[in-house]
C-alpha cells in the first residue's frame, strides 16, 4: 500500500480520555461504571452533533470521526454504519512520552476495530532528553512498521511544546514561540521522525500563522522517497474560534495540507451548555453541527490545493 492519502478529510476529534473526564467532568482517577456510562453518552452527543452535519449536507467521503475505545462506547460501529471514516488513537492518555495504550496487545485492539486512519499523539521537542525521543521513537517506528505491514494507515499528531529555555528566550511569550520558534521546531522534529524510519500517512500539526511556514512543513512531510503522498491535516489545539479560523485559511490553500482534525473548538461550549442544563440535547447536538460545518466552510472556501 502506497504511503499517504488521496482525498479531502475533515475529522471531528472527541478521543480526549484523561483531560475529558478532568475538565469536563471532574472526575479523578478511574471512573465508576456509572460515571463511564456518563462519559460515553456526552461523547454519544458529539457523535449526534455529526450526524446533524451530515444530514444537512456534509461531504460524503471526506467526513470522519476521531474516538476512542475507552468512552467511545458504540460510535466506532456508528460510524461505520454512516459511511464514515473512522480514527482512534494507539496512545496511553495524559502522558508526556508516547507509550501505548494496550501495550503489546496494541494490534489486537486495532484489528478489533479495524479503524481507517491509527492515531497517536506525540509531544516531541528536538531539545528534550534525547533518552526519551529515542525510546519514543523505537515504538513509533514499531508501530508505523505494524500498520503498513497490516494496510493501515497511520495519523501521526504532533506537538511541540516550548521547554523552559526556549520560552524564556522569547520572555515567556507563547504567542513568540508559536510564531519564532515553533514551525522550525516542528521541521526538525518531522525530520527526526522520519529518520528514526518512523514512515506516516497523515500529519496532524499545529496551525501557524504565516503561509511559508504551512508550505514549509508540508514540503518537509513529503521529502524523501515514497512520501509524494503524505499529506497533513490541521488541529484545533482547542482554540478560539478566530485563532482557528485563521490557521485554515493559511493551510487550506498549500499543497498537502487536505483538511483538519479539530476538538475542542467544535464541541466543548455546546457540552458544557448541555451538561449545564442551558441546552437541550437537541440544541446542543446542532451547535456541535453549525461548529463543524462552519470550518469546513472556512477551510473549503481557501481553495483546497491537495
Amino acid at each position: 500500500m502506497a504511503l499517504g492519502y488521496d482525498g479531502k478529510l475533515y475529522i471531528l476529534a472527541f478521543d480526549h480520555r484523561g483531560s475529558f473526564q478532568k475538565k469536563m467532568f471532574g472526575i479523578e482517577g478511574d471512573p465508576t461504571p456509572e460515571e463511564v456510562e456518563k462519559i460515553s453518552d456526552a461523547k454519544r452527543l458529539i457523535f449526534e452533533g455529526m450526524l446533524e452535519a451530515v444530514n444537512r449536507g456534509a461531504e460524503p467521503g471526506a467526513t470522519g470521526v476521531l474516538v476512542d475505545e475507552q468512552f467511545g462506547s458504540n460510535i466506532p460501529q456508528r460510524a461505520r454504519e454512516h459511511h464514515l471514516k473512522l480514527a482512534m488513537p494507539v496512545e496511553k492518555s495524559g502522558q508526556d512520552e508516547f507509550d501505548f495504550e494496550y501495550g503489546d496487545d496494541f494490534g489486537a485492539h486495532i484489528e478489533k476495530f479495524d479503524p481507517d486512519f491509527s492515531k497517536v499523539l506525540v509531544r516531541y521537542n528536538p531539545d528534550d532528553d534525547e533518552t526519551i525521543n529515542r525510546r519514543q521513537l523505537e515504538r513509533l517506528k514499531r508501530l508505523a512498521d505494524w500498520l503498513h505491514e497490516n494496510d493501515g494507515k497511520f495519523l501521526f499528531e504532533l506537538l511541540v511544546p516550548a521547554n523552559e529555555q526556549q520560552l524564556a528566550s522569547v520572555d515567556g511569550d507563547t504567542d513568540r514561540y508559536d510564531a519564532e520558534l515553533r514551525p522550525g521546531l516542528m521541521r526538525q522534529a518531522i525530520q527526526e521522525i522520519q529518520n528514526a524510519g518512523v514512515e506516516v500517512d497523515i500529519w496532524k500539526i499545529e496551525g501557524v500563522d504565516e503561509r511559508e511556514d504551512a508550505e514549509m512543513l508540508a514540503e518537509e512531510t513529503r521529502t524523501g522517497p515514497g512520501r509524494e503522498g503524505v499529506v497533513c491535516v490541521l488541529l484545533g489545539r482547542g482554540a478560539s474560534t478566530e485563532k482557528v479560523e485563521h490557521w485554515l485559511r493559511i493551510a487550506a490553500p498549500v499543497k498537502g495540507f487536505v483538511g483538519f482534525a479539530i476538538g475542542r473548538s467544535i464541541w466543548w461550549d455546546a457540552l458544557k451548555g448541555w451538561l449545564g442544563d442551558e441546552l437541550d440535547r437537541e440544541a446542543a447536538a446542532a451547535q456541535i453541527a453549525d461548529n463543524y460545518l462552519h470550518f469546513i466552510e472556512t477551510y473549503a472556501g481557501q481553495g483546497v490545493a491537495g
